[in-house]
């Protein structure tokens, strides 16, 4: 154990058994992961038995986790190393020794000119597609190194005229890596992602950036269980979304929705969900060209509804959340699981249990292929509530 300065012995076994038991994952399919993963990219490890020994070791202090394994580890989990291992950022951080080395930083940043940040846009959007198919646990290294290019382009760009587009392309990459992070369980990379998010977006002068990235970040709040400030802050998101566009003030209404269902406020629920339905363009459009990382339609806000209403034992739930179901993009895997863990909450509230069970393990196949924390604890809460 000559490596013991790598990281803190003690933390990164405690905090690998734990990633693995987060996902209800025994410590076989965790080696069956590393071997997929592997696989997938062609890398060398070791056989199966002793990967076996490997795991055991990690998990009980026995065994340093070499960078190559490390490396697994993170992606297969989808954490940083920080959460991990309880390393600080792999990410140097700028240390400007002199004007020159400043002027060299200024200068690269300079050169991010209109046709670089439309390309940073496009990586984005790679991302939202893989995630939104895949989910986040694979492509924790990939946003980190897309949030470093953009923050680093900022911190140097000069002119206003040079900072604003960079600004508004980091707000939009910075809300969909918080939303990754708080997907795997990750709540303060969530929330600081979320801040990052909302100053990029005051950088950029672009409201409608800030109100979505107050509103998502509400979620960081309801995972927490602070549903009364969670509906603070998405109040205060549609305060600020006056002038946005008609299909993000939808979107906000319908998170507010949510957040009143949980903070117990039926009628205040179902008003805020009655105005996202009167406030939506009826134009089948999936997103705003201002606001691609909303996706709200008609179909969507019924789910939404569905969603809303399962939490409050509403027997409109199931009629909304099987329309939704019938409608569902088959590329919305993460959000399927979702809405199937609502079907099985209704189903619960409804007494059919055996339905219930039978949607939890469709979610829990699911969740598992998108390595969902979030909808895994779901799974899990709904599951325990179900008579044995």
């Amino acid at each position: 154990m000559g490596a013991t300065n790598f990281w803190d012995w003690a933390t990164m076994t405690e905090r690998i058994r734990r990633a693995r038991e987060a996902r209800n994952w025994s410590q076989n399919r965790l080696i069956s992961e590393i071997e997929l993963y592997a696989h997938r990219h062609a890398l060398s490890i070791a056989s199966t038995a002793s990967l076996k020994v490997y795991v055991s070791d990690w998990e009980n202090g026995r065994r340093i986790v070499s960078r190559p394994y490390a490396a697994i580890l993170r992606t297969v989990f989808g954490m940083t190393d920080a959460e991990l291992f309880g390393l600080p950022s792999r990410r140097e951080s700028h240390v400007v020794d002199g004007y020159s080395e400043l002027v060299s930083h200024i200068e690269n940043a300079h050169s991010v000119g209109r046709t670089v940040v439309d390309t940073l846009l496009q990586q984005t959007e790679v991302f939202r597609t893989l995630d939104r198919q895949m989910g986040a646990t694979q492509l924790v290294d990939s946003m980190t190194r897309h949030l470093d290019t953009l923050s680093d382009a900022l911190t140097f760009a000069v002119l206003p005229s040079a900072r604003m587009p960079v600004a508004a392309a980091l707000a939009g990459a910075a809300t969909l890596a918080a939303w990754q992070a708080l997907d795997v369980g990750a709540a303060d990379r969530a929330w600081r992602h979320y801040e990052l998010a909302k100053y990029a977006a005051r950088e950029a002068e672009q409201h409608k950036y800030l109100a979505h990235a107050m509103g998502e970040q509400a979620y960081v709040l309801i995972d927490a269980g602070r549903a009364d400030l969670a509906v603070q802050l998405v109040g205060e998101a549609l305060s600020s979304s006056r002038l946005s566009p008609p299909r993000l003030r939808a979107w906000l209404l319908a998170a507010q929705a949510e957040m009143l269902a949980l903070n117990g406020d039926v009628d205040a629920c179902k008003r805020s969900l009655d105005e996202a339905a009167r406030i939506l363009p009826n134009d089948d459009v999936l997103r705003d060209p201002d606001m691609p990382s909303i996706f709200l339609t008609d179909a969507h806000l019924v789910r939404w509804r569905g969603h809303a209403l399962s939490l409050v034992g509403d027997g409109q739930a199931v009629a909304d959340l099987h329309i939704a179901l019938e409608a569902m993009d088959s590329t919305f895997t993460r959000a399927k699981a979702g809405l199937l863990c609502d079907l099985a909450q209704a189903g619960l509230v409804r007494g059919e249990y055996g339905d219930a069970a039978k949607h939890l393990r469709n979610a829990r196949l699911l969740a598992n292929r998108t390595g969902s924390v979030r909808h895994l604890r779901q799974i899990d809460r709904i599951t325990g509530q179900l008579p044995s």
